[in-house]
């Protein structure tokens, strides 16, 4: 019989991690890390915290990008992959209708607006998303998509040819055809292309994640009443904002939207099996799958898998038996009324912005001269690097882990797991004005910090 035992493979390996990447994955990754003092040896997370091999804990206000709306090693997800173990269920058949993805199918769409009434299942959001397109141009019999500049979607070729951010899209050109770009908030710039009718889908993002930038109150709902009237599917991508991460159990929901389908992932999969869905409408599910010899004419192997069906079904439940959408909501307005006051305090924070547990944080160019100099010694270095002059003390000093909200610009990113109480909130608050306080005073050791941030900027430009 042949033996196994990961424990011991693991215990003799171990602080091997950085020299097993930077010889056989993403070597540049590596160096990232090593420069901005991220390079930590994470053994174990509980909760709202991870710990390093010496036993210090770090507040993740990062979540894996939004993965972790439960925190981590949740007890009742944990429960339920153990569950689906121990049963020895006959996992993908394929020629089956197995009992989990239907029960995670019904309980989804019980979240959704009642039109919505059928469910796909994927792997992650990039697939999600390349799912919603496919469907919008098979139901319509439409060439075009329409997405938003700065936004997000994923980056297999598909997503990546519908996310306007351009540091993806570089080298990877030319994408997919008949995807064009309108700017996120123009009305006429929407209808002008709409009115063509040869518009398949629209996608957003209800609150865009690259930037944490939110539309005017009135830009979606008269979006979707323009998709409407010229026959544009409307396709909400909710895989980071959805699962009560803004506060609502769809971000969708803030502005009263009923989306022609929806795209969700990362939270569903409790921070364990990745997952992703699209929930749409009968009468599009109808048009694709329409007789029998196209039952299958899209699909995912791995999509229904039996581990993330219960990871699904298991979050679904903790979300409500916690309260955790309602949570969200709570937390996130403290932190939002506790950091308003410091955009009046300190000159270089510009902005607070988010609705529930993603909230952006804005940084500007200071006016006094000496602050003045350093801002602008980073800035000409690398657009955004000052944004790093806050992360990575507020890592190594306060051992809370953020990051920068996207490339090139001076905004970070805060999603703390949803099960945050008042404790994170001021560690947070704490954290955060001790080191924009230190930002202030120049020259002095962060700034020192900033040169040597420019300095590795100007060599890799």
């Amino acid at each position: 019989m042949t033996t196994f035992n990961l424990r011991a493979e693991m215990n003799q390996q171990r602080g091997e991690n950085y020299q097993l990447h930077r010889q056989y994955l993403n070597a540049q990754l590596v160096r990232v890390l090593n420069t901005i003092g991220y390079d930590r040896f994470y053994e174990k997370g509980e909760g709202a915290y991870l710990i390093d091999q010496n036993g210090d804990r770090y507040l993740d206000f990062l979540s894996g990008f939004g993965v972790f709306a439960l925190g981590r090693s949740h007890p009742v997800v944990k429960q339920a992959l153990q569950d689906v173990l121990d049963s020895d269920l006959p996992s993908l058949v394929q020629m089956d209708c197995a009992l989990l993805p239907g029960m995670l199918g019904k309980a989804l769409l019980k979240k959704v607006p009642p039109r919505i009434n059928r469910c796909f299942f994927a792997n992650s959001g990039t697939e999600a998303v390349e799912a919603t397109l496919k469907f919008a141009r098979y139901a319509t019999g439409r060439p075009r998509i329409l997405y938003c500049d700065h936004s997000y979607h994923g980056l297999t070729y598909g997503s990546l040819s519908i996310t306007g951010a351009s540091e993806f899209r570089e080298g990877f050109e030319p994408l997919l055809p008949a995807c064009e770009v309108i700017p996120f908030g123009d009305l006429d710039a929407l209808e002008k292309e709409v009115k063509k009718k040869n518009v398949a889908g629209f996608i957003f993002e209800p609150i865009q994640g690259k930037g944490v930038n939110l539309p005017s109150e009135d830009f979606l709902i008269n979006a979707q009443a323009i998709c409407r009237k010229y026959g544009t599917l409307t396709i909400a991508d909710e895989v980071q904002t959805g699962l009560g991460r803004t506060g609502k159990f769809f971000a969708f929901e803030h502005w009263n939207l009923e989306p022609d389908l929806v795209a969700i992932a990362k939270a569903l999969s409790g921070g364990y099996i990745p997952v992703g869905a699209v929930l749409c409408k009968e009468e599009i599910f109808a048009k694709v799958f329409h007789r029998m010899d196209r039952a299958l004419v899209h699909g995912s192997t791995f999509g229904k898998n039996p581990m993330a069906m219960a990871a699904g079904l298991a979050t679904l439940h903790v979300l409500e038996e916690e309260k955790l959408v309602e949570n969200s909501e709570k937390m996130g307005q403290l932190l939002i009324k506790g950091l308003k006051p410091l955009v009046e305090k300190y000159e270089i924070f510009a902005e607070v912005r988010g609705k529930g547990l993603m909230i952006g944080l804005e940084f500007r160019a200071p006016q006094s001269l000496k602050l003045k100099i350093g801002w602008t010694m980073l800035e000409t270095a690398q657009k955004g690097l000052f944004s790093q002059l806050i992360t990575v003390p507020l890592f190594q000093r306060h051992k809370i882990l953020t990051q920068v909200a996207g490339n090139n610009m001076n905004v970070i990113k805060i999603l703390p797991p949803l099960i945050i109480s008042e404790t994170e909130v001021n560690l947070f608050l704490k954290g955060f004005e001790d080191v924009l306080a230190d930002t202030h005073r120049y020259p002095g050791t962060l700034w020192d910090f900033g040169a040597t941030l420019t300095k590795q900027a100007l060599k890799r430009n």
